[in-house]
């Protein structure tokens, strides 16, 4: 979402002509794009700060705006470091706020309406609803972004069939909470179908998921294939069912887990990755082991796997952070052991096989894309492929990364 969010400013700022900079030392305006989620995160806008105030004894003509989610506690400590904030529902008032003459002359409409600058020629995030309406008691999200609303379906048609258009071979479709997506006519289940059916070729992701919305329609909508790229990030966040309910996830294990298996069986071969977070406040080592046997049992392709950090501003900040740090750090170690285990299990059947890669990164003649089911795949070329879906016989496999040879 946050390149999604700065996409929509680079929009805003070019329509008053605003050019990018190539160095910061060299811009008239830096806009800080905030993420809200982990206080580290929040930390280094400090940094930032103290970073501009250098930049304005050169440079007398220097603004900054801080946008992105910002809560209210965070909007007291940054006002005096920044010489703009912005709601990022707001970002269509840039031009006014720094030219108050070009307030009748803009009408960008709402924060959705505004058409991004595309960070990228092949890859693109469309979101299609903003805001949350879970309040999970570590997040921050409804409180940064307000409540949902969603994007009707006709103008997400519009915005991907023109990108289609345009050469796309990706489809990024964006949100808080994808599964609660509703214009009113349409539920996420029907948009993914609206989507699937747009003619040209190219490949359909979304993100992020919820596993108490998560239902059988979006499954089976999936399991139709065609565009819809089989792949799912599902955050699980733990395996206790205590922890999961001192997080308001209002989910069990055991749905979580039916939900795995049903996506399995209706779609062979998915690659599944999901979001956890260790050091949970009270979370006990039998707690914890109980996240390792959900790691084992479920297998994962991939994950992320977060060490717990108060947020302020939340519900689980008034609990008692009674996980050492160390601890946090060796809980991390073990997940990510098992994940490398299954990881690489999983991607050791894929040598031999033969896969379609998108393109999205190159050093040298060393290029990186991802397959369908999103596995980052390294592959040598003398042309630029960059952008480009290639076929990819797989010859060695490690955890989280395979190499290939362009067939």
């Amino acid at each position: 979402m946050n390149i999604s969010d700065a996409e929509r400013i680079a929009s805003v700022l070019e329509s008053i002509k605003y050019k990018p900079a190539l160095k910061m030392s060299e811009a008239d305006l830096i806009v800080v794009t905030m993420c809200s989620v982990r206080q580290s995160a929040v930390d280094r806008i400090h940094g930032l700060i103290e970073k501009f105030r250098k930049l304005k004894t050169t440079n007398h003509k220097l603004q900054t705006i801080l946008t992105g989610c910002i809560i209210k506690k965070d909007r007291i400590k940054f006002e005096k470091g920044f010489d703009y904030l912005v709601d990022i529902k707001d970002i269509k008032k840039i031009p006014e706020i720094l030219n108050p003459s070009l307030r009748a002359k803009r009408n960008l409409g709402n924060y959705l309406d505004i058409t991004p600058k595309y960070s990228s020629k092949f890859s693109a995030n469309v979101p299609i609803m903003t805001g949350c309406n879970n309040f999970c008691s570590y997040c921050v999200v409804p409180y940064a972004r307000d409540r949902e609303v969603s994007r009707p379906a006709k103008e997400v048609i519009a915005e991907v069939k023109n990108l289609v258009r345009n050469g796309y071979k990706e489809i990024w479709l964006l949100g808080q909470n994808v599964n609660s997506y509703k214009d009113g006519k349409n539920n996420f289940s029907n948009l993914l179908k609206m989507v699937n059916k747009i003619p040209g070729e190219f490949w359909i992701r979304f993100t992020s998921s919820h596993p108490k919305d998560f239902n059988d329609e979006v499954i089976n909508t999936m399991a139709i294939g065609g565009k819809i790229t089989p792949y799912l990030n599902l955050p699980a966040q733990s395996g206790d069912n205590k922890v999961l309910k001192s997080m308001n996830r209002h989910y069990t294990i055991k749905d979580y887990k039916n939900k795995i298996e049903k996506l399995r069986e209706k779609i062979p071969g998915i690659a599944i990755s999901t979001d956890i977070i260790v050091g949970f406040p009270g979370e006990t080592k039998k707690q914890f082991e109980n996240t390792a046997k959900l790691f084992r049992d479920v297998k994962y392709d991939m994950a992320y796997i977060n060490k717990y950090s108060p947020r302020i501003g939340t519900a689980a900040a008034k609990l008692n952070d009674n996980v050492l740090w160390e601890e946090k750090k060796r809980r991390e170690k073990v997940l990510t052991e098992i994940l490398k285990q299954t990881a690489l299990g999983k991607n050791k059947k894929l040598i031999g096989k033969d896969v379609d890669v998108l393109i999205n990164e190159n050093r040298g003649n060393n290029y990186f894309g991802k397959d369908k089911h999103y596995k980052t795949i390294k592959v040598k070329s003398d042309k630029n492929i960059l952008g480009k879906i290639v076929k990819v016989k797989i010859t060695e496999a490690q955890p989280f990364t395979l190499k290939g040879e362009i067939m």
